[in-house]
This record gives structure tokens, C-alpha cells and sequence, in this order.
């Protein structure tokens, strides 16, 4: 297995890797608002996944669904690395990478660009004084809002129960419009969506093995 910086170094290769840095993060990255044209060379909808880590989830939709195209973003290019090499390996073309922070998540899409969100397993950041870090917190909706196609779902998994039921508030003080939510996934997967229950993030099989309920809900923001 390659070292931290042989895989940093690799990274920087990969041409379905892309980086914004916080020094650039006010310019924007240059493919805002060209994902389509000038990245995948389609017209297919395009789906995010925020805080990808390894890329499991990017990957394993990838796989499944080749007339979308999939975005994986996350701030350690150490983990994108694994999705993007395999990626590559597999010549996935409707698969891309951006490694920067959620705080400049609207500055790397543009108004309308993006058709669906995936937020797998982020830190419940259960202190209170640590709300505003939430990734379902209203300021951060309001970024996604910027760049989600109104009617665009938005997708949430987690083992915490805080989080999925803070989530759940922050829906109902929104007024969102929840499309199906369960505290147990696996007891409750509706039948045509068992590719929520096949495809498993590394965290969501340390969750699953030591006997952790799934949360998820899946709503519109705007």
C-alpha cells in the first residue's frame, strides 16, 4: 500500500481529481458551472456525495447507474485516493473527485448544476457548541440550495441518532418536505431501493458489524 505523500503524490496525477484550496477558494473552482460541458461531455444528471471519504458510495452508484455522473468531495486526498484509483482502473468516466473543504462547497458548482445529494456518515458533531459544523445545519442547506436543482433530493445516512434527529428538526423548522425516513434501514429498505442496503461505506460496516441501526432519510430543500 502506498505511503501518505506516494498517494498525495498520485492524486495530483489523476485527471478526475480536482482540488480548491482555501488561498483560491473566492475565485471558484474553474469547472463551476462546466461540469457538464467540459468534464464528463454529457448532459446526464449529476450527483454529489459530500464527505465521500474512500469513494465506496461514488463508486459503487457509478457502477450501477451509468447514465448518471457522480461527484465525490471530501478534504483528505489521502482517502479520495482510493476511489479515484479505482476509478481509473476501471475507467469509470462518469466519475469524478474534489478534495477541499464543505465550507467552499458553492464555490465549485453553479446554480442548477447539481441533481442529487449524498451526505454518508459525516461527523454528528454532537456538542452543542458545535452545531453550526453540522453538515444538515440551515447554514450549510443554504450553500446546497445555491447549486441543488429545485425538486433535487437530498440524501442522508448515518448510524448517529442525534444527528438523524436533529436533521429531522432542522427539516421540520424548514419546512422541507421529507420523501421517506427510517431509524432502521436495514429493517425497513423499501424493495425497489436495495442498492441503499448493498453498497456500504467503510464506516457503514464497522457501523453494521458491531450491530448499529442505519438512519436515513431522503427530502427536498428547495
Amino acid at each position: 500500500m502506498p505511503t501518505k505523500l506516494q498517494k498525495f503524490a498520485e492524486f495530483d496525477t489523476f485527471d478526475n481529481c480536482f482540488t480548491l484550496f482555501f488561498e483560491n477558494s473566492k475565485e471558484g473552482l474553474s469547472l463551476k458551472g462546466k461540469w457538464h460541458e467540459a468534464y464528463f461531455k454529457n448532459k446526464n444528471p449529476i450527483v454529489l456525495e459530500l464527505g465521500c471519504g474512500k469513494g465506496e458510495y461514488t463508486i459503487g452508484l457509478a457502477q450501477k447507474h451509468s447514465d448518471k455522473n457522480y461527484i465525490g468531495v471530501d478534504v483528505k486526498g489521502n482517502r479520495i485516493w482510493h476511489g479515484a484509483k479505482e476509478a481509473v482502473q476501471n475507467k469509470l468516466k462518469n466519475v469524478g473527485f474534489v478534495r477541499t473543504r464543505i465550507d467552499f462547497i458553492a464555490n465549485c458548482f453553479s446554480q442548477n448544476e447539481i441533481d442529487e445529494i449524498w451526505l454518508t456518515f459525516p461527523d454528528p458533531q454532537p456538542q452543542k457548541t458545535r452545531e453550526r459544523q453540522r453538515l444538515t445545519n440551515i447554514i450549510f442547506m443554504e450553500r446546497y440550495k445555491s447549486f441543488l436543482k429545485p425538486g433535487g433530493l437530498f440524501h442522508l445516512k448515518t448510524d448517529s441518532t442525534s444527528f438523524y434527529e436533529y436533521t429531522l428538526k432542522v427539516i421540520r423548522e424548514n419546512k422541507f418536505n421529507v420523501l421517506f425516513a427510517t431509524d432502521d434501514l436495514y429493517l425497513n429498505c423499501p424493495a425497489e431501493r436495495e442498492e441503499l442496503v448493498e453498497i456500504k461505506t467503510h464506516y457503514e460496516k464497522l457501523f453494521t458489524d458491531k450491530g448499529e441501526k442505519i438512519k436515513y432519510c431522503c427530502f427536498t430543500i428547495n
